[in-house]
């Protein structure tokens, strides 16, 4: 049999779907294809318990044409759109799962009632759950990290400032200056930015001759994957919640995370996936002021 799991947003949301992946091949014998946006595309094809990985297309006819080369049994989405769902049911799977939301659950025919703007689960337990859909024998339990690379762990903290327009609580930079010139009394100080940001990059170099510490800047990663077994080697990454803070849960590294002040966008819906003993979540008050950050700097110095 051959289970197509499709996740096709961003960065964090697929990582909050692969649990799945991993529960479905460590428990069956199934063929586990996963349809994803461009950017996870590499990133899905080095996971050990997936079989085969789909680039999700905007064009209709490109999209069914991929989906009917490995003919699915089943499906499974953790969120779905009316495009997605219009292509898996002219690709005529016979079983699609799907959560009863959005006028696009009239493309499925196992729809599973969710609620999850009552945040009663992280996004990951949710996806997790339509895989009773499916067989509810299944498990939902899984090891972290999902995946064992054996990395070193090296003596640098790295600051991720940006958040590619997907975050609804962040610090300002300075304040990661702050935090950043506390952990140099520590660990060698390392900034990463991704392609989207450009102009908070510039501002920190802006800023680079009136510090009193060292900063290494690391924009020049290859691919996700890349910039996945760099963070894996750090031995804190500081973020808000975005696309690398997940790929920091993957490897099981220890996190301190910005989350919006809202049960939408808190950790209680939006966490990693690692141990609990690597995760510092901290929701960010709409008036926070220099206690929010000390209690952030205490924590991070802790860990350090």
């Amino acid at each position: 049999m051959t289970i197509l799991l499709t996740r096709h947003d961003k960065i964090g949301d697929f990582m909050t779907a692969l649990p799945m992946a991993k529960v479905l091949k460590e428990q069956t014998k199934h063929k586990i294809v996963f349809l994803v946006s461009k950017v996870n595309v590499e990133l899905a094809k080095k996971m050990n318990f997936i079989d085969d990985v789909i680039e999700y297309s905007d064009d209709s006819f490109t999209l069914i044409s991929r989906i009917n080369k490995v003919k699915p049994d089943v499906s499974i989405s953790g969120y779905i759109d009316f495009h997605l769902g219009l292509c898996l049911f002219l690709a005529k799977i016979p079983i699609r799962i799907a959560p009863a939301t959005k006028i696009a659950q009239i493309f499925f025919n196992n729809k599973i009632k969710q609620r999850r703007s009552l945040v009663e689960k992280t996004e990951c337990e949710y996806n997790l759950d339509l895989l009773l859909g499916f067989d509810e024998n299944l498990h939902l339990k899984f090891k972290t990290p999902l995946v064992n690379l054996d990395l070193k762990k090296e003596n640098f903290v790295i600051f991720h400032v940006g958040f590619g327009g997907s975050s609804d609580g962040n610090l300002m930079l300075d304040e990661y200056l702050i935090l950043a010139e506390e952990a140099s009394n520590k660990s060698e100080i390392i900034f990463t930015f991704g392609p989207d940001d450009l102009e908070i990059k510039q501002q920190l170099k802006s800023k680079l001759n009136d510090l009193s510490f060292n900063i290494l800047i690391r924009d020049d990663f290859k691919s996700l994957w890349d910039f996945a077994l760099f963070i894996g080697t750090a031995k804190l990454f500081v973020s808000t919640s975005t696309g690398p803070m997940h790929l920091a849960g993957l490897t099981n590294t220890n996190t301190i995370s910005f989350f919006g002040n809202n049960l939408f966008a808190s950790s209680k819906r939006w966490a990693t996936i690692s141990d609990k003993s690597c995760q510092n979540n901290f929701e960010i008050p709409s008036n926070y002021g220099d206690e929010f950050l000390e209690t952030v700097k205490e924590r991070m110095m802790e860990i350090l």
